[in-house]
This record gives structure tokens, C-alpha cells and sequence, in this order.
């Protein structure tokens, strides 16, 4: 039998501790999150625009950020498109952001790809896939193929040290409660560090909130509006 690793409450308490780590601050910490949302409410010009500010150490959503190398794996774009995107919100390209329009599954050698960007930037601050359903394995939801699929990715974080963000599907139902709409068994906002659900407050009028909880961060409601760059309106 393996002894149990065991720190006492006077070690936790008096050890210093790297303390927590934000990309956007109070926002995306480093370790795994998903950014959920109906199909074409925006969440993939949000991810950008994140990846975008991240990249340049610009505010995003009225946050710092912490400038440093993105990697944004678009799976459902063509570069024309992704070209189109990015004119839309910068005239100024970033060297600190980069894409790649194919990737392997989670259990078919995603981590290790993660893993090689993680060697190549050594200022890599985060990585989103857009979107998780691209590089799933598993054909049917349950909690537990849900928690352990999110398990290899939440690992490699905090192994990495660094964001996850993965871009998911909402149910076409409404709830009360937003973080109920995220597709998926509750395997998935179980095993993810922070969850963010985007919102429009009506189809098509291009205003949003966006929900957001998670374990070091604060609930939090952030009104969006989508324009030529996306804006916050508090």
C-alpha cells in the first residue's frame, strides 16, 4: 500500500506559496476553463479577442492582462477565415499569437502537442481549442467519461502552468441558472477550473453577458457588446 502524502495545517499555513497566477486578471487564472455558448452568439470572436489582448499584453473586458505567447487551436476555421477575423479586430499582427487549424484528440496526442508549444514559448500563458468537441474521443456523455476525458487536460495546466480554455456548445434549452446550459454532463464544469457562458440578450442585436464562476476567481456578470472590437459596458 502506498502511504498518503500528508502537510500539516502549520506547513500550509506558513510555507510561502507561488501565489496564483492570472492571464486575464480575475478572470482566466492558469488551469483549465470553458467559454460556452450558443452556436453563433459570438464566442469565438470573444476567445479571439481574449487571445488578441493576451498576446499584447492589452486589456480585455476592461482587465489586465499578462502578456505573453497564445496559442489558439481555431478547428472549425480555414486561415481565410481566421484572416477576415483578425482584420476585423487589429490592424497590428502580434508575433506572441499563433494558430493552428488541426490537432489531435485528448487521448491521441493533443497533450504532447500542447506540451511541444509549451517548450517552444516559455512565456506561454494560454491555450484555447476551439472547441472541445474537436478533439473529444468520447461519443457519449456521461459523468464520469466527461470528468475523466477534462481530467488529462486539467492535469497538463497545472502541470504547464498554464490556461486551458475550451470553447463548447450550450443546450438549445434556457435555465434559470446559466452554468445548467453548459452542453454535457456536469462532469465537465466538475473537473474545469472556472466556467464562462455567454449569453445574448437578444438573437442578433449583438449584446451579450457573459457569467462566470470558478474556483479563484469571483462570480462575476460582464456585459459585452460586439462591435468592430469588442467593448465592455459596465
Amino acid at each position: 500500500m502506498k502511504e498518503l502524502k500528508m502537510y500539516s495545517s502549520e506547513y500550509i499555513m506558513n510555507t510561502p506559496m507561488k501565489p496564483i497566477e492570472y492571464c486575464v486578471d480575475g478572470l482566466i487564472s492558469q488551469g483549465l476553463f470553458i467559454l460556452a455558448g450558443a452556436p453563433k452568439v459570438g464566442k469565438s470572436w470573444l476567445a479571439l479577442d481574449m487571445c488578441l489582448s493576451i498576446a499584447k499584453g492589452e486589456k480585455v473586458l476592461g482587465k489586465e492582462t499578462s502578456c505573453g505567447h497564445v496559442v489558439y487551436l481555431s478547428l472549425e476555421d480555414s486561415l481565410i477565415r481566421l484572416q477576415n477575423r483578425l482584420y476585423e479586430l487589429t490592424d497590428d499582427p502580434s508575433d506572441n499569437l499563433h494558430f493552428a487549424i488541426m490537432a489531435e484528440s485528448i487521448s491521441n496526442g493533443l497533450p504532447e502537442q500542447i506540451e511541444y508549444c509549451r517548450k517552444r514559448f516559455d512565456d506561454l500563458k494560454i491555450v484555447v481549442i476551439d472547441t472541445l468537441q474537436k478533439v473529444r474521443n468520447e461519443s457519449e456523455s456521461s459523468y464520469s467519461s466527461d470528468y475523466k476525458e477534462l481530467s488529462v487536460l486539467k492535469s497538463l495546466a497545472d502541470k504547464l502552468g498554464i490556461a486551458i480554455v475550451l470553447v463548447h456548445h450550450t443546450r438549445k434549452c434556457s435555465d434559470g441558472d446559466p452554468f445548467n446550459m453548459i452542453s454535457g454532463s456536469t462532469g465537465l464544469s466538475g473537473c474545469v477550473d472556472g466556467s464562462m457562458v455567454l449569453i445574448e440578450s437578444k438573437r442578433g442585436s449583438r449584446k451579450a453577458k457573459l457569467y462566470c464562476v470558478g474556483r479563484d476567481i469571483e462570480n462575476q456578470e460582464i456585459n459585452v457588446v460586439f462591435e468592430m472590437v469588442l467593448s465592455i459596458s459596465l
